[in-house]
């Protein structure tokens, strides 16, 4: 069967001869046995979508332009369904982008897959998969287009959505993802663009036609429920929805956006939705995580209204949540880490952010403390169910505890003697073990040990006031004060050594250093593999004791944020104490004259208080 036979058939489609459907069907079907694709079959078959018209996209273009509705392409005609070839033409589209032959033009062919989404299930569904399919072939060849796509996709999905309604449709549910998608593919997009070429004002317009849009789609679907209402949106596509939100929020370049785009009533509906979703164990997407993300950043450069306090909307007002974002948002973190092992390790990075990335006054530390108490109770409790064997898994608990412990080191005392099991004590010997034992537990990024270091040195302080300066667990984190320092000291060393090295002058020089360089990095390699079969041991056993969940292995290199932490001069922290305590702390303390040795070199400012101790 030549071309023209092919569309012969096509332009026959709208004919009442079920014959003359199935014949076409096995035409469409045909082509991705063919030895070599034309770009008229990929012309011929978005026909078999669009309907009978002249095989160009020429006037798939113009016919796609007027209408939004899959009703007036290919329609079914009497008693004669046309959906088989309207899915074999889909397939036939998928088929030949896989097989890499691909259309000179990517915006007709987008323009029919969207004009063609309708209210029928089954056949969206395809639709959906290849609009997915373009997407993803088309790369930066679709990527330019997606702001005008993403606009005209939010026109059909919100013909059918209806807040009130739980669940929504199914064309919004795969719009959504369909339009996550997107979004994603256009940041990714434009990061490499910006990177190879000055595209930032086109990154700029594209980024808030995008907001623009997926707001008001947000705003139908979440804001417009009747003032009667009590009952929240249907937690629908959150996963998705967060996805969105976070591309809205990258299209903010200031306050007049922020309210324009309604922003602050569109994260307090989601943080709502969020504290109450437990989808965990159906869905793998961690796009929340990452939404929580922009949203603490936006607040911290902008300011967003309802963030750490709620404040009640004035009268008429849509129904909204009573708690303010951060703490809606914390409810969800809290419980990610009591119910669900494989978002462990993103939960706990998350404390680190909501407790140091915002500025708190006064007036708000309040919120602080019972965020710090609610994220303190849940790491405690989980830390408790793994605390029997050291191993990879302590670290996200230990950490977190750590930084809410640093907020209000009281309140987080309190709360560990209220949960038992050794309560503060246990906590804190298995911080001070940690950090003695790093290759077991893994304290080795920098913000991990200099969170650990600004810990011990609060710790230490206030153990000394409770007067008890013989105990063994001041002598412990003492101990693991001083390791970390040195190791503190050792890694800013190795990285400014990094940005500072320096090349030798002559190729004679330069052999010697590759020959070095060859040896150590041999030996490097032999040191990775070994560390590499002791964490696959650990990991191992860790699964065998149902500790770790799949996912967590992709978590475990998270880099965690201190926010105003960063600020903080950890070396000054310890030099402080050292001079104000240092006859209990060196002359009381069980510490090696090698240790005492190693630190003295890294601080000399302490070598006063330490060389009585040599």
């Amino acid at each position: 069967m030549d071309l023209t036979q092919i569309a012969q058939l096509l332009d026959q489609t709208l004919s009442p001869d079920g014959n003359v459907v199935r014949a076409s069907t096995d035409a469409l079907d045909g082509l991705s046995s063919l030895p070599q694709f034309p770009f008229a079959l990929l012309s011929i078959a978005a026909q078999g979508i669009q309907g009978p018209t002249d095989a160009n996209f020429a006037s798939s273009r113009s016919a796609s332009s007027k209408s939004s509705s899959g009703s007036e392409f290919l329609a079914d005609k009497e008693d004669t369904s046309c959906y088989p070839v309207r899915v074999a033409a889909a397939g036939a589209i998928a088929g030949l982008l896989e097989n890499e032959y691909l259309p000179p033009e990517w915006l007709p062919l987008l323009q029919v897959v969207i004009s063609s989404i309708g209210n029928e299930d089954e056949e969206n569904i395809i639709l959906f998969q290849l609009l997915n399919s373009i997407v993803e072939a088309g790369n930066e060849n679709t990527a330019i287009h997606i702001p005008h796509i993403i606009s005209s996709l939010v026109d059909v999905i919100s013909k059918s959505i209806h807040p009130i309604l739980e669940p929504w449709p199914h064309v919004v549910v795969r719009g959504f993802e369909a339009l996550a998608v997107m979004a994603q593919s256009w940041e990714n997009f434009m990061d490499e663009e910006v990177e190879q070429n000055d595209s930032s004002e086109k990154k700029a317009s594209g980024q808030a036609a995008i907001g623009r849009a997926l707001s008001a789609l947000l705003q139908q679907a979440w804001l417009t429920a009747p003032l009667e209402a009590e009952a929240s949106p249907p937690p629908s596509c959150v996963d998705h929805s967060s996805t969105l939100l976070r591309s809205i929020i990258l299209s903010v370049t200031g306050r007049n956006v922020i309210k324009e785009l309604k922003l602050s009533e569109l994260l307090l509906v989601w943080a709502d939705l969020i504290s109450d979703w437990h989808a965990w164990e159906e869905s793998e997407d961690m796009s929340v995580f990452d939404c929580i993300k922009e949203v603490v950043n936006l607040h911290s450069k902008y300011g967003v209204e309802n963030f750490i306090v709620r404040q009640t909307p004035p009268a008429p007002a849509p129904p909204l949540p009573q708690r303010s974002i951060i703490e809606a948002i914390s409810a969800f973190v809290s419980e990610v880490i009591l119910q669900y092992p494989s978002a462990t390790w993103r939960a706990c990075s998350c404390v680190h952010i909501l407790l140091h990335v915002p500025t708190y006054s006064g007036e708000t530390e309040g919120v602080r403390l019972s965020l710090a108490a609610v994220f303190c109770r849940a790491a405690f409790s989980c830390f408790k169910g793994v605390r029997s064997k050291p191993s990879s898994s302590w670290k996200p608990h230990l950490l977190a505890i750590a930084s809410c412990y640093l907020c209000h080191p009281e309140a987080v005392e309190a709360v560990l003697e209220k949960e038992g099991d050794g309560g503060f004590v246990a906590w804190a010997s298995a911080l001070a073990f940690a950090c003695t034992h790093s290759s077991e537990v893994g304290l080795s990024a920098k913000s991990e040990i200099k969170l650990t270091v600004m810990t011990l040195v609060k710790m230490i302080e206030r153990l000394l006031g409770v007067g008890n300066p013989s105990g063994d667990l001041l002598r412990d984190c003492f101990t693991s004060l001083i390791e970390t320092s040195i190791q503190l000291k050792e890694l800013d060393e190795e990285m400014e050594d990094e940005e500072n090295g320096e090349e030798y002058d002559n190729n004679e020089e330069d052999n010697d250093e590759i020959e070095i360089d060859d040896e150590e990095s041999e030996s490097e390699l032999e040191e990775t593999e070994e560390q590499f079969l002791e964490r696959y041991a650990q990991a191992a056993s860790a699964l065998e004791d149902g500790i770790v969940e799949e996912g967590d292995a992709e978590d475990q290199e998270l880099e965690i944020e201190l926010g105003n932490l960063e600020e903080v001069d950890e070396e000054k922290m310890v030099v402080s104490l050292i001079g104000r305590y240092h006859q209990v702390l060196i002359k009381r303390q069980a510490l090696s004259s090698q240790l005492v040795s190693s630190f003295t070199n890294a601080y000399p400012d302490c070598s006063p208080f330490s060389h009585q101790y040599m």
